[in-house]
């Protein structure tokens, strides 16, 4: 049997808004642990729960070929700065040939400055003066040359030897890399790769995280994030013990949208002491957005599509401005007062 109607008031009441987001246990300063290298896993040394400083060596690729190419570059190396030094022979060759151009330079000036003497005591030909003053210019000429060629053989040596320099170090960085190294202290959540496995470069060794900070990471769909703000109190419950719950606030709003999740991603942090430390953990949160006092309250199933409400003795149903609608209540805001009576129709006997 199906009755006309069924009736009631609007009623005030305090109400608290809150927001409804999930998410998982995450530890604080987490990253992860890539390889900057290809090459066998050798000489791991560490396990999941251990602690590790900064700068620890956690494992060793084994890459020969960045092995041959730091040996190779240590050689050029080690052969450019022989090269480079005062008494290379390269060097000195030309060294020795700057000092026998100087040399024959300061003979054949002295011999034209003496000619030019005789010559203008008219004690010599002009021939004989004019030989020997082609002899110093050609003199001259060959001192510069040498010179020159000395300064250009020195300057590619240093050049050469810079580059090898660089080479050198580029290649001991890349060594470097071949140390797996903590890049923060912390403790290791997670072990992907064992000993002997074969990594690319970019691949995950590891998770690490803080040892201290547990925090909840959860997602907010976009039709709710405008509404929360950092400082807000939430309630979170973890998956594994629904009887049991912990306060937090909200600490962080990533400033992006997170593609993966199709979500905005908030970081809450506790405020109870949490006895459950173990990352990943499924957790669900309410976040409290608002309190209002003394709010005006209908039951959710007066609601009609289109916020509307049905008035006793009138036919025609009315709009009404809403603030949060619930599965059993919704606050209004305007269009009716705790003193209308609603009415919802076909309501089951």
């Amino acid at each position: 049997m199906w009755k006309e109607y069924e009736e009631a008031k609007p009623v005030k009441k305090n109400v608290t808004e809150t927001v409804f987001a999930s998410g998982a246990l995450e530890a604080k300063e987490t990253y992860k642990l890539t390889s900057l290298a290809d090459g066998y896993l050798t000489d791991i040394s560490f396990k999941e729960n251990d602690f590790v400083k900064q700068g620890q060596i956690l494992a060793v690729i084994d890459n020969k070929q960045s092995l041959l190419n730091t040996e190779n570059a240590q050689v050029l190396y080690d052969i450019s700065k022989s090269n480079a030094s005062p008494d290379s022979p390269m060097l000195l060759k030309a060294k020795n040939a700057v000092d026998m151009a100087k040399s024959k330079l300061e003979f054949d000036e002295k011999q034209f400055d003496r000619y030019k003497i005789l010559f203008e005591a008219n004690s010599i030909s002009k021939a004989d003066y004019e030989k020997t003053a082609l002899q110093y210019q050609n003199s001259k000429s060959e001192y510069q040359v040498a010179l020159e060629n000395y300064n250009i053989q020195k300057q590619q040596v240093e050049q050469q030897l810079s580059i090898n320099k660089t080479q050198k170090n580029v290649t001991k960085v890349l060594a470097a890399f071949n140390e797996i190294k903590a890049v923060k202290g912390g403790r290791i959540y997670k072990k992907y790769k064992e000993e002997g496995d074969f990594v690319r470069q970019g691949e995950v060794i590891a998770t690490i995280g803080d040892a201290n900070i547990i925090y909840a990471k959860v997602s907010v769909d976009e039709g709710s994030i405008a509404k929360i703000k950092v400082g807000q109190e939430a309630i979170i419950q973890l998956n594994i013990d629904k009887n049991k719950l912990y306060k937090g606030e909200v600490a962080e709003i990533l400033p992006t949208f997170d593609e993966t999740t199709q979500s905005f991603i908030c970081k809450i942090y506790f405020l109870d002491s949490l006895d459950f430390k173990i990352t990943s953990t499924q957790l669900q949160v309410n976040i409290t957005v608002g309190s209002t006092k003394n709010a005006l309250l209908i039951p959710r199933n007066y609601l009609s599509y289109g916020n509307e409400v049905t008035i006793k003795g009138s036919k025609t149903p009315i709009k009404i401005e809403t603030k949060f609608v619930s599965s059993e209540w919704v606050q209004v805001i305007s269009g009716i007062d705790e003193n209308t009576v609603l009415v919802t129709d076909n309501i089951k006997k």
